[in-house]
């Protein structure tokens, strides 16, 4: 059995607690006095990451049988291993963070594993968890946010064991550490029997056709842009955002580059897209891609005719669709009040959008700073940052309580970094209003083990950060 400071450590999710004891020679394979479990597996079964890899990093290995310990199910292909309780468990990232190298798993050590995910995927839960626990009553649901991996699972407990609805993911990852390739209609179906971008069987087919990179799997992916069904054309508008932004699949590999304009497919099929979470995916692609001349004449005027859109997800894009302007010019009217617009809009993922866009554009923007002034103390902490940041670069001195009120601040990254920058360049600018530097000024950010809900994430600055000047 395991030392009580490790066994608590890993019951708790301490992950540095559990580096630090295993580092100072504690026994990786040691198992949880209460029921003999192996850590590994109590970690496993708690859908702590962070502490499983700390311990496979130690030495214990997943395929080791945790010798009739509960939990498990020696009777599915595969037997009982921390591996196939991942497995299981129905989330693809614990499953592939304990997948071994693969040449200590032969072919048949793939094929059941396979199977058992291919079981699991086909199965439905509720029964499955009956039959394995033999426990009565009903089945506790909720529904578990993975901040860390941007997905979401639906959780499925009865009788002390737990389960999450992964299953298809975890067949899709596996198949590609085993280097087969899943159809394309195949990776289709499996992200339709969860048709929720978040989820992460969805986000499991996505970003593996992502990784791609083919030929294939555009042409696959444009031909469902024309579909009657919303859902088949929002996960065509996923995969190929995915292609345009290059982000490719975890175990991705290299392969022949996609060389496409996005504005062949995303422009005309944003004029005419009806539903606003695809046509919001749609002006994102479009987006990140740019005119094929790069200035953005032809995306441009489509952004600013979605501005009055109805749905905030079609509005939120909006910004990022508009081209920044460039110091010793001046902003447009119409684009000015279209920003401003956003900037008061209702929901604060607009306003914190177009704070963003505002505070770092160089051009000359009339009001821009009053605008500014007035999202100092909107709801999300990102959008007071970014205004306080676009103050300070036009020298405003309203910059400097909106900072003092911000503090403490992240000097290490974020919206925060670039805070911290502008301010630093104010004070040199204004030596009255200066004080100590911000090195005892940190955010405490949360460890990824603790996988919490945030707000919505801030791309880093996309312009040139020179001090702007406001026109008279």
């Amino acid at each position: 059995m395991g030392s009580a400071e490790l066994v608590a450590a890993v019951r708790r999710g301490d992950v540095d607690a559990v580096r630090e004891l295993l580092d100072g020679g504690q026994d990786p394979n040691a198992r949880d006095p209460a029921d003999g479990v192996p850590l590994l597996c109590v970690a496993v079964a708690a859908y702590d990451e962070p502490v499983a890899e700390e311990l496979i990093r130690a030495g214990t290995d997943p395929l080791r049988s945790p010798g009739g310990a509960p939990g498990g199910d020696p009777g599915l292909p595969g037997g009982d291993s921390a591996l196939t309780r991942a497995v299981d468990g129905g989330c693809s990232w614990m499953a592939t963070r304990l997948l071994p190298e693969l040449v200590r798993l032969d072919a048949d050590a793939r094929a059941d594993l396979l199977a058992r995910a291919r079981y699991w995927a086909e199965a439905d839960l509720e029964t499955e968890l009956r039959r394995r626990t033999g426990a009565a009553g009903p089945v506790e649901r909720g529904t578990v946010r993975v901040d860390s991996w941007s997905s979401r699972y639906e959780r499925h407990s009865l009788g002390g064991q737990t389960v999450w609805d992964g299953h298809p993911g975890v067949l899709t990852v596996l198949e590609e550490r085993f280097r087969i390739r899943t159809p394309f209609d195949e990776l289709l179906a499996r992200a339709l029997t969860r048709p929720d971008r978040d989820h992460g069987v969805w986000s499991d087919s996505v970003v593996l056709l992502a990784g791609r990179l083919d030929e294939e799997t555009w042409g696959a992916a444009q031909a469902l842009s024309a579909h009657p069904d919303r859902l088949h054309r929002l996960f065509a508008a996923d995969v190929l955002r995915c292609l345009v932004i290059g982000f490719g699949g975890m175990f991705s590999r290299p392969g022949s580059v996609v060389h496409k304009l996005a504005p062949e497919v995303f422009l005309p099929w944003a004029l005419e897209e009806p539903d606003p979470e695809v046509l919001a995916l749609v002006l994102s692609g479009l987006s990140e891609e740019g005119d094929s001349d790069g200035n953005g004449e032809i995306i441009e005027p489509v952004g600013l005719s979605c501005a009055g859109h109805p749905d905030p997800r079609v509005r939120l894009e909006v910004p990022d669709t508009l081209r920044p302007e460039t110091a010793g010019t001046r902003v447009p009217r119409e684009k000015l009040d279209v920003l401003y617009a956003l900037a008061g809009d209702p929901d604060p993922r607009v306003r914190e959008r177009a704070a963003h866009w505002l505070a770092h554009c160089p051009a000359e923007a009339p009001g821009v700073t009053d605008v500014l002034a007035g999202l100092l103390d909107d709801e999300l902490r990102d959008t007071r940052v970014h205004a306080a940041y676009g103050l300070a670069q036009r020298d405003d001195p309203r910059c400097v309580a909106a900072e003092r009120a911000l503090r403490p601040l992240d000097v290490d990254g974020g919206p925060d970094d670039g805070l911290v920058r502008a301010m630093w360049r104010y004070e040199e600018r204004h030596p009255a209003v200066s004080e100590p530097r911000f090195s005892e000024r940190r955010v405490s950010e949360p460890r990824f083990s603790e996988r919490r809900v945030s707000e919505p994430a801030v791309s880093e600055p996309r312009f040139s950060e020179p001090r702007f000047s406001e026109p008279e």
